[in-house]
């Protein structure tokens, strides 16, 4: 039994040894080993003695790094002047952990490093390297740093190996002459870690990789792609943990992105792009802010205005920005930039929509008397979807989407439409017609006819019988079955697919190239639905009543014009600006219990319609206000502004005061103040227009 046990422990104390025997040998193999590998580095290395590499221990050299066992983990000799090459068997040194070789000019080509799991640093940035192996990154499983920037390598991608790193924080390889696309192995799962990526001026093709959302990437340079980046840069929204962005120099398009769950960024550069639509106000108040640059884009609407404290290159004329310093565009560029936002702001809009007047020569726009009439975007390879603020160009009479990609249900025919060509709907899509809303559409149409044909009769009826030349009869025609002319501004109004020179037919309705305007009673009880309540307009209080305010106008013409001749549309126009002003004020156009300087109407209208707040103030308080009341109370006023205009000329004809009023039919609310009124009923519908004027005005 002793001899069993004692047997035992010599085995025990032999294994032991042999243990203790095989380490030390293979320690002193891999010392033996390293110092194969250094000496290699010094052959291969053009070194000058001031760097103390004399002595035959590597770990005695000067910038070198060993630990206790004698192993060699650092290189740091960056700095250094250093040419020539690097050993095939660098790969050897198997506890390394710090190679830096910046700053030198070592050339020919990098030598896998493959296996080398205890490496964390590679600074191999401003050399001659020539060349860089598909493995080179295999097995660095500890790898955090590198820096590989200005180096002439040969075409090369990055290397799939480069996932084995996966502790990475760093990785630089600008100027680098990378190929192909951007990996989509970037991204959160595979590098969580990941604080900076660097690949500037290399040749980098490609989209942004959707792989990029969510990523906690603090620093991404991505500029000066010579093969060009190009799409969309979307993505950048959800790497919320940016600081410093830099796509300058390449071929991003569409829009910029929402930044505003970017709240730690701090530099942006997007310039020498193809970047479209308006700078986002999400960029503009980001909070930690401090330098940005869009030069050499194409970016819309206003000039933004960054925060004080902001370092910002914008050029001069190097965008399309609607005007050169910081202020308001048209509000026909407004709509029209809100049209092609669906659309994602298309490079041809923007490269031809220059300036803030969309009527000089903006592709796809054409204008009648600085009024958009056709939008004409057939063939234009347009994606995205139709943009209901077609309905806020008041004068559009066709949209033309045809032959393009646009998805979605079809909104733009709302906006009221005037005379498209014989053959084509409104809205044009695709070569399909769209008879949606058509109803509607005449309908707005015919009501904006009623009112204006009202007010224009019951001026032309007054100034007949001022003058005493004819009685207001001919203002109704014998027959309630007669057809409905109307002829405005001498331009006729078609309604439907005719042409204006052109003659159709609808019902009961008849459109004619000239004439007086006659307007049978039958038909006004068709289109007002038998005077329908629902088809008021609006109704003020007391003295404020809209009746009121139409028949204080009478008597009352410009205070500049004497009346000596034949009754114009242009004096017509004239007192129906005046009218509307009346209407949105409620005071009389003439008032003489009011002072001198505000005694008459125009004069003080156009005064306090310079500036906001007094506008708003002068508005009749019996209208009740909100945001799309006042904008279209805004619109009418610039009408009433229009027709009021001083030189005859300058006022615009019945047609475009059709299509202004048109446009805001069905935002005008019917008031239900005189629902139960027996007044109203007993008006005679067969009575002539001036007849009911004045059975209204006694009410």
């Amino acid at each position: 039994m002793k001899e069993t046990k004692a047997h035992m422990i010599s085995f025990e104390l032999l294994a032991i040894f042999l243990a203790v025997f095989c380490s030390v040998f293979l320690c002193v193999e891999a010392q033996s080993q390293d110092a194969d590998v250094m000496l290699a580095l010094k052959k291969s290395l053009n070194v000058p003695q001031s760097l103390g590499w004399s002595d035959t221990d590597p770990c005695n050299w000067n910038h070198v790094g060993c630990s206790r066992d004698r192993r060699i983990t650092r290189i740091q000799i960056g700095h250094q002047g250093l040419t020539g090459t690097l050993p095939p068997n660098l790969q050897n040194l198997t506890a390394l952990e710090v190679l830096e070789l910046q700053y030198n000019n070592i050339s020919g080509p990098l030598p896998s490093l493959n296996g080398l799991s205890s490496l964390q640093e590679v600074l191999l940035f401003d050399n001659q390297f020539e060349s860089i192996p598909s493995d080179f990154f295999t097995g660095m499983s500890s790898l955090e740093t590198v820096d590989i920037d200005n180096n002439p390598f040969s075409d090369w991608e990055i290397p799939e190996s480069l996932k084995d790193a996966t502790l990475l924080r760093s990785f630089s390889a600008n100027a680098a002459n990378i190929k192909g696309k951007i990996p989509d192995f970037f991204n959160a799962d595979v590098f969580s870690s990941l604080k900076s990526l660097h690949l500037a001026g290399n040749n980098l093709e490609g989209g942004l990789p959707a792989s990029f959302g969510g990523m906690q990437i603090q620093s991404l340079w991505l500029n000066g792609q010579k093969s060009m980046l190009f799409g969309s840069i979307d993505v950048i929204q959800k790497m919320t943990s940016l600081q410093d962005v830099s796509l300058s120099r390449n071929n991003f398009s569409g829009p910029l992105t929402d930044f505003s769950g970017l709240k730690d960024l701090q530099n942006v550069s997007l310039r020498d792009n193809m970047l479209t639509g308006p700078v986002p106000a999400s960029l503009l108040s980001l909070p930690s802010l401090k330098v940005v640059n869009l030069t050499n884009n194409m970016l819309q609407g206003p000039l933004p205005v960054f925060k004080a404290g902001v370092t910002v290159d914008m050029s001069k004329g190097s965008n399309r920005f609607c005007l050169p310093s910081p202020g308001n565009c048209d509000p026909r560029v407004n709509t029209l930039l809100s049209i092609v936002e669906l659309m994602g702001y298309p490079q041809s809009f923007a490269d031809s929509w220059n300036g803030n007047d969309p009527c000089q020569d903006w592709i796809g726009i054409i204008c009648n008397d600085e009024n958009i009439t056709v939008v004409y975007f057939q063939k234009m390879g347009l994606t995205g979807t139709i943009s209901p603020a077609f309905a806020s160009l008041p004068s559009l009479r066709r949209i033309i989407l045809a032959d393009n990609n646009l998805t979605g249900k079809d909104k733009s025919s709302s906006p009221p439409s005037g005379a498209p060509s014989s053959g084509s709907s409104p809205t044009d899509t695709g070569g399909k017609k769209s008879s949606t809303h058509v109803g509607v559409i005449v309908l707005a149409v015919i009501g904006s006819l009623f009112v204006v044909c009202l007010f224009g009769s019951i001026v032309f009826c007054w100034f007949r019988m001022k003058r005493k030349w004819l009685s207001c009869h001919p203002c109704h025609s014998g027959s309630d079955n007669e057809s409905m002319k109307v002829t405005v501004a001498g331009s006729s109004v078609s309604i439907g697919a005719v042409s204006e020179a052109q003659r159709r037919e609808a019902g009961d309705i008849q459109m004619v190239e000239a004439g007086n305007v006659i307007i049978s009673i039958q038909v006004l009880r068709t289109v007002t639905e038998n005077f329908s309540e629902k088809n008021i307009l609006g109704q003020g209080e007391g003295k404020s009543s809209i009746e009121t305010r139409i028949a204080g106008t009478f008597g009352y013409l410009a205070p500049k014009y004497a009346i000596a001749g034949s009754v114009t549309t242009k004096v017509d126009l004239y007192s129906f600006g005046v009218i509307l002003m009346e209407l949105i004020t409620g005071r009389k156009a003439l008032d003489e219990t009011q002072s001198e300087d505000s005694m008459h109407l125009e004069t003080w209208f156009r005064r306090i319609f310079i500036n906001e707040d007094t506008f708003r103030k002068a508005i009749d308080p019996t209208i009740e206000l909100n945001e799309e009341t006042l904008a279209s109370i805004h619109t009418v006023a610039e009408l009433a502004g229009h027709c009021c205009a001083r030189k005859p000329h300058q006022r615009p004809d019945m047609g475009r005061v059709v299509n202004v009023l048109s446009s805001l039919v069905e935002l005008w609310k019917p008031s239900d103040q005189i629902q139960n009124s027996e007044d109203v009923s007993d008006i005679d519908l067969d009575m002539s227009l001036p007849q009911a004027q004045r059975k209204w005005q006694t009410y």
